[in-house]
């Protein structure tokens, strides 16, 4: 049976935002929030450990964002950790239009509302992420029919789940965590969407296909800097790129990197300290 690693934080202040956006520049595969403490999660063989995450966090304490902060390193397998999302995850309304679920609770969709079911399990991309919300919200404005979609750090796959079911064509959506790759095909496949959505054990460099109408990333702010000039490369000529996973601290350092490599800022949404940026590119 696959066994992950388990971190249980608490710090004074509590800042969810600030703790999950610094540790989400670590190795890890999940964050959840659980009675006043963040729960972390990481691969059995990822690099990331109670030193690692204590060394995050003291930046933090140095820096008097936080006055003190707990660190607890546990081991968790696979059946435990269906029990520990289960737990927490529940029905999330996104806007007026979209609602995501698990597939164990139950829900009426109202008229015209769209429901996605995503199982988290070890993936990013339960709805909860204030990250997640602002990318389905630029989705919302920027899909149209028959868009060419790629889903870069796809996670659950929320994201091109939501595309397609928002009138987009095709997509394909990567993710180079195995679990990921995994979780993303049942999650494609029990919303229907497996003749729309091909999901790719894969890094940007290994995708060969260009020229798609709408690009989504929603990672950290030093992988989205590292990979600019791959995104953009992907892009059509007027194509979309949708970015998130920025704090917004980090806007200006974004925008520098991308604005430089030939794409225009076109639209911003912002949700306590998160960000996501639409940026149009004219060959």
């Amino acid at each position: 049976m696959k066994e992950y690693k388990k971190f249980e934080i608490t710090a004074i202040p509590f800042n969810i935002d600030l703790i999950s956006g610094i540790l989400w520049e670590l190795d890890i595969t999940g964050i959840n929030e659980d009675y006043n403490k963040l729960l972390v999660f990481a691969d059995s063989n990822s690099r990331v450990n109670a030193n690692s995450i204590n060394a995050q966090l003291e930046s933090l304490v140095k820096n008097n964002l936080l006055e003190s902060f707990s660190v607890k390193e546990n081991t968790l397998t696979d059946k435990n950790w269906n029990e520990e999302w289960e737990k927490t995850i529940n029905v999330i309304p996104i806007s007026e239009r979209i609602v995501i679920k698990p597939s164990f609770r139950r829900y009426t969709p109202k008229n015209n509302e769209i429901v996605l079911e995503i199982d988290p399990k070890m993936s990013f991309g339960t709805g909860e992420h204030q990250t997640t919300k602002l990318v389905i919200k630029m989705l919302e404005k920027f899909v149209q029919a028959e868009q060419k979609i790629l889903d870069v750090g796809s996670g659950t796959g929320v994201l091109a789940i939501a595309a397609v079911k928002l009138g987009g064509g095709k997509a394909i959506a990567i993710d180079n965590d195995e679990w990921c790759f995994e979780n993303g095909i049942e999650n494609v496949n029990a919303n229907n969407c497996s003749d729309k959505i091909e999901i790719k054990h894969a890094e940007i460099a290994d995708i060969t296909e260009d020229n798609f109408d709408l690009i989504t990333a929603n990672i950290n702010k030093n992988i989205l800097l590292n990979i600019a000039d791959d995104l953009i490369s992907k892009l059509a000529d007027n194509g979309i790129l949708i970015l998130s996973g920025i704090l917004a601290q980090d806007e200006q350092d974004i925008l520098k990197c991308y604005e430089s490599s030939g794409v225009k800022l076109i639209g911003k949404e912002k949700m306590d300290e998160w960000i996501s940026l639409a940026l149009k590119h004219s060959k």
